[in-house]
């Protein structure tokens, strides 16, 4: 399925530095984020326990998707979503910015 230019200018995609992460209690796989966006912070559920230890995402400057409708899962609200690729063997990795970018900085 294409979408238009226009729709993909929609997205509000973002630099965004983790500020904590903390496993969700009662899930296997689920990290609470707390993210800087710069002008603002944010929350983020993500499903990458798995893959990271909470301790090794803070710090980290990541990509995300600011306008997604928000969600809450199990008691957390999730308010952005981080980007992450995975592989055909089911290796998942967070993107990154190849240089150190201040946060908040838009992805085009």
């Amino acid at each position: 399925m294409e979408i238009s230019f226009e729709e993909f200018q929609k997205l509000d995609l973002r630099i965004g530095k983790i500020t904590e992460a903390n496993q969700i209690p009662g899930s296997r796989n689920l990290i609470k984020l707390m993210v800087d966006f710069g002008t603002e912070k944010r929350q983020a559920v993500a499903g990458l326990l798995q893959w990271y230890q909470p301790e090794d995402l803070v710090n980290k400057k990541c990509l995300f998707i600011l306008n997604l409708q928000k969600r809450t899962v199990m008691g957390v609200d999730s308010q952005c979503m981080i980007l992450a690729a995975e592989d055909d063997e089911g290796n998942v990795t967070v993107l990154q910015p190849e240089k150190d970018f201040v946060e908040g900085s838009k992805i085009r």
